[in-house]
């Protein structure tokens, strides 16, 4: 790839590259916009085929994060890193401790957190270098567990979505169909059964699935006939690429609401349920909670004031819906335009990100 082609296509800030021989330390952080305040994502570490596809991978990664930080309302960029390594028997203490100090060089313009590959155990070893990551232990003033708060700003979004496809955001006697039973999913469960809706479920672990059962009376299926059940609402929670042309004439339900990241295939799936009348929330609106509850370490972590925030998941999904009916366009592009909107309005009083010891200063780039 000719990478500052890239880089200047999709308006990206920096992208460093990074090494320590002695930990065996290869990371890509790849920071995409810091209109809105330093750039927030998470290190995933993987067994890339190749360098370049590790360097993609940062790049498309951290671009995501711009947009769902700035459709969440937080005044936090988008970055992400990516280290090459496998996360089985690569890591180390030293490793990431040499990945802390590459952090703190960067002096606040990225903040890392957990993502695949890395633990809260690997997030304490690099916060012992800087005081830019979050998800630490909670021993260290950190939110703990974030499934539990991912959950819960889905199904607030799933009833802002719910109100948009029937009328009304009451969920009970609605029949939801939840692919996926983890930890994020089982939440989301708990709080669709307390409201009294229907629930199908399907999960590859069967452990998984027949807790499922058997606390929230849901009704399993095979994982390949999740699509087709008379359902009102499909509910992705797993797998990425999961609305695609072997799914999207099968699904019959009218809202489409989950947890899962990327769950278009491509663009024009999302374009095709557009057509179709199917409501579509769009992924990194709905998931958005996970990410508010670490933004709120950043400020001493406060429970009660995180979980305000994951509530205006509702009112960002109905936002989303407005410029939908205002710009007649589908929903994902509704929720970049979202995104853009109030990075275009903030940008013309704050630009890139810069943090020193005495001030938080922004300029014009």
């Amino acid at each position: 790839m000719n990478i500052f082609d890239y880089l200047q296509k999709y308006d990206y800030e920096e992208v460093v590259l990074a090494q320590d021989k002695e930990s065996g330390l290869k990371a890509i952080i790849a920071i995409h916009d810091t209109t809105l305040g330093p750039a927030l994502g998470g290190t995933r570490m993987w067994t890339y085929n190749s360098e370049e596809e590790a360097i993609v991978d940062a790049l498309r990664l951290a671009r995501g994060m711009t947009y769902k930080a700035a459709a969440a309302g937080l005044n936090l960029g988008g970055g992400k890193t990516v280290i090459i390594g496998d996360p089985r028997k690569d890591k180390s203490e030293e490793l990431f401790r040499a990945f802390g100090r590459i952090i703190q060089g960067l002096n606040g313009r990225y903040i890392t957190a957990e993502d695949v590959g890395t633990t809260v155990q690997d997030m304490d070893h690099i916060h012992l270098e800087t005081d830019y990551v979050t998800g630490i232990s909670p021993a260290f003033g950190s939110s703990g567990n974030p499934s539990p708060v991912t959950a819960y700003g889905t199904y607030r979004g799933m009833k802002a979505a719910a109100k948009v496809a029937f009328g009304s955001d009451n969920l009970s006697g609605k029949t939801v169909a939840v692919q996926g039973v983890g930890n994020v999913s089982y939440n989301l469960l708990r709080h669709l059964h307390e409201e009294g809706a229907n629930l199908i479920v399907t999960d590859i672990n069967e452990e998984s699935v027949q807790k499922a059962v058997k606390e929230f009376g849901a009704k399993a299926v095979g994982i390949n006939d999740i699509y087709g059940v008379d359902a009102d609402i499909f509910s992705p929670n797993a797998l990425g690429a999961v609305i695609n042309d072997d799914t999207i004439d099968v699904i019959k339900a009218k809202l489409i609401a989950g947890a899962a990241n990327n769950q278009l295939k491509e663009e024009r799936h999302g374009d095709i349920l557009h057509a179709k009348g199917v409501v579509y929330a769009p992924d990194y609106v709905i998931n958005a909670g996970g990410l508010i509850n670490v933004a709120d370490e950043l400020n001493g972590y406060n429970r009660e004031r995180a979980m305000k925030k994951v509530e205006t998941i509702y009112d960002n999904m109905l936002k989303v819906f407005e410029i939908v009916d205002r710009d007649g366009i589908p929903s994902y592009k509704a929720a970049d335009k979202m995104a853009e909107e109030r990075i275009a309005k903030l940008g013309k009083v704050r630009s890139s990100f810069l943090k020193n010891e005495k001030s938080i200063l922004s300029f014009r780039g």
